[in-house]
């Protein structure tokens, strides 16, 4: 028998990933797609211009699909999954009224407002690119986290006409929607040909992106938790009930039909910030680097290693994209002196994000009155090995 293959679909907020995998969980060959810089006119707006979500997926689907050398007749299906709390106003041939909107405008965190006559779906960045692949208007449940009128109890759209009122949409302006793990619908023959996907491949609802990042780790017990490191760094761990007005978590739907995971407090723009002073370093960082052979990420945590922990006083909050009820805060760097160069501030930014993340798990846990024994990490930032053994530290915990 031959060998068969899968694919899976990450959309984040700075590239699609797409990865191919045998059976056994191997890594047969990926591709990526870069997304273009967010449109950000003023501070509460983010959107991805042009097409670029799509673009970039069909970017990241040819990388994959050149560099797979077997029998597209092996590949059995594909995953999707793309990133949350975002939207995506669509025209009722499905393609974009508006530019898509991104988790990190302003916008999203309020009921949609129907200003634009063109608009008639209103859906998730995973619901667009479901009907870019297969012709469907369909999405998965899963997905659908924050303004939208969902129902925990039943996984499906709220049949209260008092919740609908209070999103805004409209039942006719939002797409069916499904359980994690079902069929939407298959590749089509124009698909194919943006992708290079074979086409009648079935896509496959997957969850969120970071429902998905837990159950990829091996989120499955009571005594695990997930810290997800990408430009919102989330903390997750395994849900049980729906928890009644919970104040230091709450729960979201998992990559298993029927199933929550309690997410705590996380870090917008997290990993973003590291990239942020990488980018700020700028050529200076990459002839370093480059001198040194190594990544500037490398260069960076050899130099920060060298700092002792502490970083002699100088301290980060990381508020460089505020919750939208505290519009007004502001992120800081303070105790700096004269001895201090990039490495101080470097692993400052990687000692802050541990130990907010360790304030968020301490009130997470105290709340629901239960630890983990163990934390998983992953993304990036968690191929760094001193990045690890400050979590470690931090969080009291062998590496």
């Amino acid at each position: 028998m031959s060998k068969k293959y899968i694919i899976g679909i990450d959309g984040g907020s700075q590239s699609t990933k797409v990865v191919m995998y045998d059976l056994e969980g191997n890594v047969v060959c990926e591709g990526k797609g870069l997304l273009q810089p967010m449109h950000t006119p003023d501070a509460d707006t983010a959107e991805h211009p042009d097409d670029d979500l799509w673009a970039s997926l069909c970017f990241a689907g040819h990388d994959l699909m050149s560099q797979f050398a077997g029998n597209k007749e092996d590949i059995v299906g594909i995953g999707l999954g793309s990133i949350r709390c975002c939207r995506a106003l669509l025209k009722a041939d499905g393609t974009p009224a508006a530019p898509l909107i991104s988790w990190q405008d302003a916008r999203v965190t309020r009921p949609y407002e129907h200003t634009n006559p063109d608009v008639a779906y209103v859906t998730s960045f995973s619901g667009y690119l479901t009907h870019r692949l297969t012709g469907e208007f369909k999405d998965n449940i899963a997905n659908y986290f924050g303004q939208w009128p969902v129902d925990y109890k039943s996984w499906a759209w709220s049949e209260d006409a008092a919740v609908m009122d209070k999103f805004n949409i409209p039942r006719h302006m939002l797409f069916d929607v499904q359980m994690p793990g079902t069929v939407l619908g298959h590749i089509t023959p124009q698909a194919a040909l943006a992708t290079h996907f074979p086409a009648g491949l079935p896509v496959v609802c997957t969850t969120s992106d970071k429902p998905v990042e837990a159950l990829g780790a091996g989120l499955l017990d009571d005594e695990t938790a997930v810290i997800s490191l990408g430009t919102y760094i989330a903390l997750m761990m395994n849900g049980k009930a729906l928890p009644k007005d919970p104040v230091a978590y709450w729960p979201i739907m998992s990559s298993i039909p029927q199933t929550l995971l309690y997410e705590g407090y996380g870090i917008r723009k997290g990993m973003w910030t590291v990239s942020w002073l990488r980018d700020m370093l700028g050529e200076s960082l990459i002839q370093d680097a480059r001198a040194q052979d190594l990544s500037p990420e490398d260069l960076l945590n050899k130099k920060a290693s060298c700092v002792p922990p502490g970083c002699n006083g100088l301290m980060t909050v990381l508020d460089w994209l505020t919750n939208p009820w505290e519009p007004y805060k502001r992120g800081i760097m303070i105790g700096f002196d004269s001895s201090m160069d990039y490495a101080w501030i470097y692993r400052s930014i990687l000692e802050s994000v541990a130990l907010t993340l360790k304030n968020n798990y301490d009130n997470m846990c105290n709340e629901m009155n239960h630890f983990a024994k163990h934390v998983i990490i992953t993304g990036g930032g968690s191929n760094s090995d001193l990045f690890m053994q400050i979590f470690a530290d931090v969080f009291n915990l062998p590496a």
